[in-house]
């Protein structure tokens, strides 16, 4: 009797220490959570004009909006995240968290956002902000189910715990900890309006998969393709890898080539020739800093 009392305490002992490691997993990742300032109410109007709502809606589909948040926009099971129904998002919360969440990576709550790319959006103006937050708002609801396949119960449970407990140990961040690694614009200045133009298209939208500064940085780490590159292409071969995504190569690029075809594809000549007056003088500016 006496053996099986003291197999009973260890039981308890084991469960409480259980208990007790959940609890501070939850609480010190839910403190990272919460750890972000909010940023200042966005305050800039929210046109209501149908040229400005089209110029939101272009916007949001060469920026990529659809790719995590589904062609309709209503909602995408990324890996084990499932992404909200930004129409419905929109109507539900007004344009101070919209922007905070779009450019900052804080949820409506106050809470940080885990996977949402703010770092391709905080260097957006505000007017932009503003259009697609006036699209958002008028787009059509849609009552189509996420799609992707849902990941099993104990799939979620296991893949937020290991989250929580990554970010616990310090050894993870939220969104919002890497904001102020993004480089501030720094050619908007420039007498070259082009090289100026080329630089915001390119840092709202390219630096999504080529690195914080285009040229692979990632804090979490990776291997994002330097954008250097573009310096040996043509005007030509550059238009077309944007395009149809195929570079002078020939190669097919898993992540480039859907991406080209279902967003750079909406972008105009002028804006495409705006990028590689940017990418081509950026690699001119690296390689001579490097001899």
């Amino acid at each position: 009797m006496g053996l099986l009392r003291w197999i009973w305490i260890g039981l308890a002992a084991l469960a409480a220490a259980g208990a007790l490691f959940l609890a501070w997993v939850y609480g010190a990742s839910e403190a990272h959570y919460r750890s972000f300032p909010a940023p200042p109410a966005f305050a800039h109007p929210i046109p209501a004009d149908a040229e400005s709502i089209s110029y939101g809606a272009r916007i949001a589909q060469t920026r990529g909006c659809g790719g995590c948040h589904g062609a309709d926009l209503e909602g995408e099971f990324m890996g084990m995240a499932q992404t909200p129904n930004l129409p419905a998002y929109a109507r539900q919360h007004g344009p101070a968290a919209l922007e905070a969440a779009i450019r900052h990576g804080l949820g409506h709550d106050g809470r940080a956002l885990y996977s949402m790319p703010s770092y391709n959006f905080i260097r957006m103006r505000d007017e932009d902000v503003a259009a697609l937050i006036a699209y958002l708002q008028n787009a059509p609801v849609s009552a189509n189910k996420p799609h992707g396949a849902q990941p099993l119960w104990h799939e979620r449970v296991l893949f937020d715990f290991v989250t929580r407990l990554n970010i616990a140990r310090g050894d993870d961040g939220a969104m919002p900890q890497w904001l102020p690694e993004v480089p501030q614009l720094a050619q908007q200045e420039n007498a070259n309006s082009a090289i100026a133009r080329g630089e915001y298209l390119a840092m709202t939208s390219c630096n999504e998969c080529h690195g914080f500064n285009l040229r692979g940085y990632q804090p979490w780490g990776g291997s994002a393709p330097d954008l250097i590159v573009i310096g040996a292409y043509s005007h030509a071969d550059f238009a077309h890898l944007m395009r149809e995504g195929v570079p002078t190569s020939g190669a097919d690029l898993p992540m480039m080539g859907p991406v080209a075809r279902g967003r750079f594809t909406h972008w105009t000549d002028e804006e495409i020739d705006d990028l590689y007056a940017y990418l081509s003088d950026m690699s001119a500016r690296a390689i001579e800093a490097e001899h």
